[in-house]
């Protein structure tokens, strides 16, 4: 099966049409499971927590080998392969992505302050109910950046690698660490595995990541490759480091979350981003999804 030549008309199929809104999502499957396990298999001191969330883990990443390697069975050849296409794309965030940016973008750029807090609030983790324009452009330009990595370039990734059981596991072990890979006194030793396994997963692609959006922005080179180290994430400064070089605006800083401080790394040079910035940095991360395209092509015509 030559999985490049189904992601290329699978990424162009999912940023053209998207995720029919109100239907029911894979990865919500993924969660119930996940909140099931664990609210049973967390107990205990802070190795039985460990092994739980090893055990967790090995659930996910077999269930998603199997079920994705099924239904790549099923589909055989010819026009079963508009089954698997059909199916990847729901582990592919291109669309969804540009449409939650594209919904902080307009308030913003209007003057509705609120109603881009609001807006932010739906992508981003930090209180957002006291963030001026700088700080709602910050967070929602640092979330695209960052997710074209998890919810683009990943996925993608694994799919060129390992077909359905690569992205259906890559995507299992994000939605883990975003919901207990947190270092909480309850998903501390239990999220462990789940925080490290989503490390190694993007941990190639994040620096492609980075890569794409340097190409993109026609610069940042110098910034990704100097800043994404002091990042609190090994994965994450790479593509928020491009971004902002790309932008030569400033990003990171001081937020906080349930009204606690906290301080995160500055990546770039600049004053801080408005809502032409991040009008920006939508457009890069358009051109980098595409330049992606173009590259899985080339992969395909060339296998």
């Amino acid at each position: 099966m030559n999985h490049a030549a189904l992601l290329l008309p699978m990424l162009i199929a999912e940023a053209a049409l998207g995720y029919p809104r109100g239907w029911w999502h894979p990865v919500m499957a993924v969660g119930s499971l996940i909140d099931t396990v664990e609210r049973r298999w967390n107990r205990g001191d802070a190795v039985r927590q460990r092994l739980g969330g090893v055990a967790l883990l090995g659930v996910l990443i077999g269930a998603s080998a199997i079920l994705g390697g099924a239904i790549e069975r099923i589909a055989g050849h010819g026009w079963g392969l508009a089954v698997v296409v059909l199916v990847g794309t729901t582990g592919l965030a291109q669309r969804s992505l540009d449409d939650h940016v594209r919904a902080v973008l307009q308030p913003l750029a209007t003057g509705d302050l609120p109603g881009a807090r609001n807006a932010v609030a739906m992508i981003v983790g930090r209180d957002t109910d006291a963030l001026e324009e700088a700080g709602v452009a910050t967070a929602a330009i640092e979330s695209l950046a960052e997710s074209f990595c998890d919810g683009v370039v990943a996925p993608a990734f694994w799919f060129l690698l390992l077909g359905l059981p690569g992205l259906f596991a890559a995507k299992a072990i994000n939605t883990a660490d975003s919901m207990i890979g947190h270092r909480t006194p309850r998903h501390l030793w239990f999220g462990w595995a789940a925080a490290r396994a989503d490390d190694g997963v993007n941990w190639l692609p994040a620096r492609l990541s980075g890569v794409l959006l340097c190409l993109a922005g026609r610069g940042g080179w110098r910034t990704m490759l100097r800043d994404a180290r002091y990042h609190a994430s090994p994965n994450g400064g790479w593509p928020e480091a491009a971004m902002a070089g790309a932008l030569g605006r400033t990003l990171g800083g001081p937020v906080s979350y349930d009204r606690e401080p906290a301080m995160r790394a500055i990546l770039g040079q600049g004053p801080r981003p408005g809502a032409h910035d991040l009008a920006r940095a939508l457009w890069i991360y358009r051109v980098a999804c595409v330049l992606l395209w173009v590259i899985v092509g080339g992969i395909a015509w060339l296998a």
